[in-house]
C-alpha cells in the first residue's frame, strides 16, 4: 500500500530575512487581478468583423440566390437576380422606417433642448445673487 507523504514545510521568514532579495523572491505574492476596461477602438474592431461576417453571408445568399426575375414598379419593368432583387426590397423597407424614425428623434432633441433652455431661464432670476451692478456691468448707449 502506497501513502502519501505530506509536503515539507516551508521555513518561516524572520523579520530580518523579509528585507532581503533572495528571502522575496521566494515567498509567492499574489497581486490583484486587472480588469480591463472596454474601449471605442475595440468595440469598433468588434463591429467591423461582424459587418465583414454580415456582408460574408450576404454574398453568399446572393451568389446562391442568382435566378433572374422580372421585375414591375409603377409602370418600370426590368430583369434582377433573385438574391439582389430580395436585398434591394430589404433595404428599401429598411429606409421606410429609418428616415421617419430619424425625423422624430431630431424632433424630439429639438423640444428637449427647447425645454432646458426654458427651465434654465425660468430658475435663473431666483439663482443670482440680489446684488447691485457696479458701473462697468450697465449697458448704457
Amino acid at each position: 500500500m502506497h501513502t502519501m507523504t505530506p509536503p515539507p514545510e516551508r521555513p518561516q521568514p524572520n523579520a530580518g530575512d523579509a528585507a532581503t532579495p533572495t528571502a522575496q523572491s521566494q515567498d509567492h505574492i499574489t497581486l490583484p487581478a486587472h480588469q480591463i476596461r472596454r474601449t471605442r477602438t475595440g468595440g469598433v474592431w468588434v463591429a467591423a468583423a461582424l459587418f465583414a461576417v454580415l456582408l460574408l453571408l450576404l454574398l453568399i445568399f446572393i451568389l446562391q440566390n442568382g435566378q433572374r426575375v422580372s421585375i414591375s414598379y409603377f409602370g418600370a419593368h426590368g430583369h434582377l437576380p433573385l438574391g439582389v432583387a430580395l436585398l434591394l426590397a430589404t433595404v428599401l423597407g429598411v429606409l421606410l422606417v429609418v428616415i421617419p424614425g430619424t425625423g422624430r428623434i431630431i424632433q424630439l432633441r429639438l423640444t428637449a433642448r427647447r425645454h432646458q433652455r426654458f427651465d434654465a431661464t425660468a430658475a435663473a432670476p431666483s439663482q443670482r445673487p440680489a446684488v447691485n451692478p457696479s458701473p462697468n456691468d450697465r449697458n448704457e448707449p
